[in-house]
């Protein structure tokens, strides 16, 4: 069996710096504890189960305001999806230390809301109900940021205003965006455009349907959780015209998928470790139809090759000059 090891895959920069300030913050004994997270710090349980390890622990719940709602003392860091304004406000009320793990894409994302909002733009947002990501982007203006998944929710909107604002969230489908956003420019021609997908997530999303064609299975190695992931297991199968299955790790692929398969193509979300995706491919070099004993792996990825090793330099400078890059529209 041929294997087409998709490139680029797996982590972006955006998760590495959120999980390099968390393992920081591991190692920061001046910080209060208990160290809490307010949600997955990215969207995959090998990575929040390495931290827990490590003694940082990720609460979970219904919405980031109901997380905090558990934590009464201590250090939270914000997760990369970002996080509103008031979940912001109300950490700090409660005297806890805060810590700020946001992606810059989605910081700017936030700042581009703002800026339209105080214009008196009513903003229309693409994005996946649910996401802590949306949840956000939505806490940013409340008032003003109207959240839609699909055809139909789009054809409900019901918005009388002069002045219509369109972005995304930056972890979805590039072409399930811009058919939204024709959609949208059909029922309000008159819609300022901004389509915002990440440069990690739009040039993975290309990979696979370049890389991908021609193959018998593509596999993706990510969170189900995981957006990105979850849309790269899509974008196989409706721009490549491959079929694929996502998968957390090893263990759970299906022998019976493998069978007849000649060529299979191996990507994974912006969240996956690496030691995870390489156990994956090691299993479809050793898989043999024949060989009952091949068919069948569990991951042994320890938390220890999972986590990142703490930097002793300050992250924040190079973060601010990716937000200025941002900010002056380079991707």
């Amino acid at each position: 069996m041929k294997i087409v090891n998709i490139s680029p895959r797996g982590y972006c920069y955006g998760v590495v710096d959120a999980m390099v300030i968390a393992r920081n913050a591991s190692l920061d004994e001046s910080l209060p504890r208990p160290i809490y997270i307010l949600g997955m710090i990215v969207h995959n349980k090998h990575v929040t189960d390495a931290f827990e390890s490590i003694g940082i622990h990720t609460l979970e719940g219904e919405n980031r305001e109901d997380i905090l709602a558990q934590v009464d003392q201590g250090t939270v860091i914000f997760t990369a999806h970002g996080t509103s304004p008031k979940v912001k406000e109300m950490a700090i009320e409660k005297g806890l230390t805060v810590i700020d793990a946001t992606c810059p894409d989605v910081m700017i994302t936030h700042e581009l809301i703002a800026e339209k909002a105080a214009e008196g733009y009513e903003i229309i947002y693409i994005g996946k109900k649910n996401h802590p990501e949306p949840e956000g982007a939505l806490g940013v203006s409340p008032e003003h940021v109207h959240l839609v998944s699909n055809n139909d929710e789009i054809k409900h909107l019901e918005l009388v205003a002069d002045k219509i604002f369109v972005t995304n969230q930056t972890t979805m489908s590039q072409w399930d965006v811009s058919d939204l956003m024709d959609l949208i420019k059909e029922k309000y021609p008159n819609v300022l455009i901004h389509k915002d997908i990440c440069k990690a997530t739009q040039v993975r999303q290309e990979a696979v349907v370049e890389q991908a064609k021609g193959c018998d299975l593509t596999i993706v190695v990510g969170d189900p959780k995981s957006n990105n992931s979850n849309r790269l297991a899509q974008v196989s199968i409706e721009q490549a015209g491959v079929n694929a299955y996502r998968i957390s790790d090893v263990s759970q692929i299906d022998p019976a998928w493998l069978l007849n398969v000649e060529t299979i193509a191996v990507t994974a979300g912006a969240s996956t470790p690496t030691q995870i995706v390489r156990e994956v491919i090691e299993y479809l070099k050793e898989f043999d139809p024949n060989d009952p004993q091949t068919h069948k792996k569990e991951s042994t990825t320890v938390p220890e090759a999972i986590l990142p090793r703490p930097r002793i330099k300050d992250l924040t400078k190079n973060r601010q000059r990716r937000l200025e890059e941002l900010r002056s529209g380079k991707r």
